[in-house]
């Protein structure tokens, strides 16, 4: 049996034939051969297509700044797997996550005494799984769950959350989720349970979302309907409901999203009905952190900013930031996966790039592209004639390199070609 994490992440790599294989039945059995029971006293669960783990920060920077233990489930993780799972502020540590991934294991292989076949489990099973044992031993007072993939088949889906959110709902995983927005939207609505709260981040859901809602008897609270915000100057924005409204500081984390992210979070905590003091509200909202979404640096009057913005959504928002700050040039480093809709990510932020720079991501990732085929896929975009470089590194260097103090630079594109360019900024 593996003995050290990285053992593990190995091991549970290698243990079914799909990395992505939807469907409750086979989690739900190990599940229930652990005897996993409800991971804390409250949960909120958060799908969505973009903007689920900064909601997800926000809700557990609150909650821990009104005295609750929190834990939380995000993925994927950035530089180490430990980020995946935080237990009162803390990523997860190695001894741990082992012991959770020796529970697992000893309950997915075959027991001839009770007669259980094996059952295989993919990566982010394991890791749900073991999160939720961990959970569940740490006495928490709320558990908040980043949904992976959909939501309805989602692994996170076993729990019977108290409190749904679905932040956004647009075109990504098509292969999986379907090709339009409402029935994308249909997939991620099964996360609502009945008689319970499904907190909606858009002011324009798809019509699948609410017909669910309405089929099951889960309460929708909308953006726009049930709760509002607005930004009121640089400082300070105000979050309001019916009989209830709060002035508060802007989010550290940049972009015009974080706002929405925000407010939905508060709308989640408030759907508990659990008070929280209104100075927990402000502390948290200041105090929310989370790598690669905007995540800005300066190297030699060059501003360089780190992004995981993987779709057309994610990319319109980040184009309207680029727009609200005035610099000189803007270059961006560009390295997608291949089963990204690659040209809609490159339309939505041409018009606010001056130099493309592209890379390749087949050295980290089975889904990444090659330099070479990376460019072909992107020949009739405005990116088609941008420089080529083999790793993320090597572009971000090379951008770095014809940068002038007052340019910017983006890195953009993926998870893993955030990770990239951090580990490179690091260093």
């Amino acid at each position: 049996m593996p003995s050290t994490l990285n053992d593990w992440l190995a091991y549970i790599e290698r243990q079914h034939p799909r990395s992505i294989d939807m469907g409750l039945e086979r989690v739900r059995e190990v599940a229930g051969r652990m005897g996993l029971g409800k991971p804390a006293e409250q949960v909120i669960i958060v799908g969505g297509t973009n903007g689920k783990g900064s909601t997800v920060a926000f809700i557990e920077a609150i909650a821990r700044a009104a005295g609750w233990k929190v834990g939380a489930y995000t993925s994927p993780h950035l530089l180490r797997y430990n980020e995946r799972v935080r237990i009162d502020g803390s990523d997860a540590d190695d001894a741990a996550l082992v012991q959770a991934f020796e529970a697992v294991e000893a309950a997915r292989v075959h027991r001839h005494a009770q007669g259980d076949r094996d059952v295989s489990l993919t990566y982010f099973e394991y890791g749900t799984l073991a999160a939720l044992w961990l959970f569940e031993r740490s006495g928490l007072d709320l558990v908040v769950l980043e949904v992976g993939l959909g939501g309805r088949l989602d692994a996170t889906n076993l729990v019977d959350a108290d409190v749904a959110v679905i932040t956004t709902v647009d075109l990504d995983h098509q292969d999986y989720l379907g090709d339009d927005r409402d029935r994308i939207g249909f997939e991620k609505a099964g996360i609502a349970r009945a008689w319970k709260p499904l907190v909606l981040g858009e002011d324009d859901p798809p019509a699948s979302v609410l017909r669910h809602a309405y089929a099951i008897g889960a309460s929708a609270v909308r953006a726009g309907s049930d709760f509002f915000f607005e930004r009121l100057d640089d400082v300070d924005w105000r979050w309001r409901e019916i009989g209830f409204e709060i002035t508060l500081p802007m989010p550290q984390l940049a972009a015009p999203a974080q706002l929405r992210n925000a407010a939905t979070a508060i709308a989640a905590l408030r759907a508990l009905d659990r008070p929280i003091p209104a100075q927990a509200h402000a502390e948290g909202v200041a105090a929310a952190r989370i790598a690669g979404r905007l995540q800005m640096f300066e190297r030699g009057g060059v501003q360089v900013v780190v992004d995981v913005a993987h779709n057309p959504q994610a990319a319109r928002e980040l184009a309207a930031w680029l727009r609200t700050l005035q610099v000189g040039r803007t270059c961006a480093v560009f390295a997608g996966l291949g089963d990204k809709d690659l040209a809609g990510v490159v339309a939505e932020l041409a018009g606010s790039i001056d130099t493309w720079f592209l890379a390749g991501l087949d050295d980290v990732s089975p889904r990444g592209l090659e330099v070479d085929a990376f460019a072909q896929r992107l020949q009739a975009t405005a990116a088609g004639n941008g420089a080529r470089h083999a790793s993320v590194p090597g572009a971000l260097a090379a951008a770095l390199a014809q940068a002038h103090p007052g340019d910017r630079i983006l890195v953009f594109g993926s998870f893993h070609t955030a990770a990239a360019a951090l580990l490179a900024l690091q260093r």
